[in-house]
């Protein structure tokens, strides 16, 4: 049961196609950014054909093969001072190793948990890619606003018109009550404690 636990939930977990979704949002990004490039190295390219036509092959390979023997020298020292150095004693060599190894761990384990989180975040930005997509991500804008709107207080309604103005109603108040009832102001009775 536990087997089939586990590939019930990884099915259902939509985290790789949010991340998949991030992803391809990313590339559309960096491939809109291509027609500016493009414009650039065509205002850049003939200035560099026009060096590259200038230079001389023989003084290319004179400066080329000068840093290929200066490289091997430089390695060569390095090597013969890595040689002379180098202590015999086996206990110091295993425990420099297990220090490397256990180095290397570290080192491992701290790319794991960036390429973690770097995953989480392509996978968040692919969630909600995928929420505008589907217009969700209006809907919840509007959950929001109304979960945030204060509830309205009741408004206390004065009628202040003389007694003829309220005997006849104008059409237009009709249609208002219709619409939306005022609130009514209620009036505590007021009773006379009995006498003793």
């Amino acid at each position: 049961m536990a087997i089939t636990d586990d590939l019930r939930k990884t099915f259902s977990d939509p985290t790789p196609l949010y991340f998949a979704a991030g992803t391809a949002d990313l590339a559309i990004q960096q491939a809109k950014k291509v027609p500016g490039i493009v414009e650039q190295l065509r205002a850049e390219a003939p200035a560099r054909i026009d060096a590259v036509r200038g230079i001389d092959p023989n003084e290319v390979q004179e400066k080329a093969s000068a840093r290929a023997k200066e490289a091997q020298e430089t390695i060569q020292t390095k090597v013969n001072e890595l040689i002379g150095t180098l202590d015999t004693d086996l206990k110091k060599i295993g425990e420099t190793a297990q220090d490397f190894a256990l180095r290397s761990v570290g080192v491992a384990a701290e790319y794991a948990v960036k390429a973690r989180e770097t995953y989480e975040k392509v996978a968040e930005r692919g969630e909600q890619t995928v929420k505008t997509w589907r217009g969700e991500a209006a809907e919840e804008i509007e959950e929001l606003a109304v979960a945030v709107e204060p509830k309205p207080e009741p408004v206390e309604v004065k009628d202040e018109k003389p007694a003829e103005a309220k005997a006849e109603p104008a059409p237009a108040k009709k249609t208002a009550a219709k619409k939306a009832p005022a609130a009514r102001k209620t009036t505590a009775k007021k009773t006379t404690p009995p006498a003793k």
